[in-house]
């Protein structure tokens, strides 16, 4: 199974904690509420619950951010930190550009994905730029500037080639990640021959049930 690009970066403080999710599970909402009035019902439905999750966890990383923006010095430079890092990482997370995404089309033609990857990146843009102000810390973009006339933020390039190679499995914590889920599921073996050992007894009883005597 695939799973976000966004997992095989390092966590290294406790800012990055809050960062990921006020970014990470922010971006994951801005992908996720369209789908909530997606085409297929079953995927919607499941959305509605999983858009609930999300919101908390982005609220609750905002808050560990907006006390540490509030705290010392030294704790300000640690959100700060974490935001440079995780700023792009968290762009990325909504896909490659319009232009070079084989499905959108598709999915929007069919209704199952309401906005494009552009978009939904621009909405996110506009929505967090606002909240970094407010905690006082600063986004990593020299570029990033509001564009009156379009009523948007305007934002740098994203390093394409990082994010495809990041997809391709050659990211900051792409072997770290895979290694530790080889060890789990050998660390695991004894627990799983143990049940399979119960589950074949279990079976041999009802085949062959041991006659109760009576007095």
């Amino acid at each position: 199974a695939k799973y976000s690009s966004i997992f095989n970066y390092p966590t290294l403080t406790w800012a990055d904690i809050g960062t990921i999710g006020w970014l990470v599970d922010g971006a994951a909402i801005m992908n996720q509420v369209p789908l909530c009035r997606c085409s297929y019902g079953p995927y919607a439905r499941a959305m509605v619950r999983v858009c609930k999750e999300e919101s908390f966890h982005q609220r609750q990383g905002f808050e560990i951010l907006l006390s540490l923006c509030q705290g010392s010095p030294e704790q300000k430079a640690m959100a700060q930190d974490a935001l440079n890092r995780w700023w792009w990482p968290s762009l990325m997370m909504f896909g490659p550009s319009d232009v070079d995404s084989p499905h959108t089309q598709q999915s929007m033609a069919w209704n199952i994905k309401r906005f494009s990857n552009d978009e939904l990146r621009q909405r996110f843009v506009d929505m967090t730029v606002p909240q970094a102000e407010l905690l006082g810390i600063t986004v990593p973009d020299p570029e990033l500037k509001f564009n009156e006339a379009t009523s948007n933020y305007d934002f740098g390039e994203i390093d394409w080639d990082e994010f495809w190679q990041v997809v391709k499995g050659h990211g900051p914590c792409n072997k770290d990640r895979i290694a530790a889920r080889v060890k789990a599921h050998e660390d695991g073996a004894w627990v799983r021959e143990a049940s399979m050992a119960y589950a074949e007894k279990q079976e041999q009883r009802k085949l062959n049930p041991i006659e109760v005597k009576t007095a």
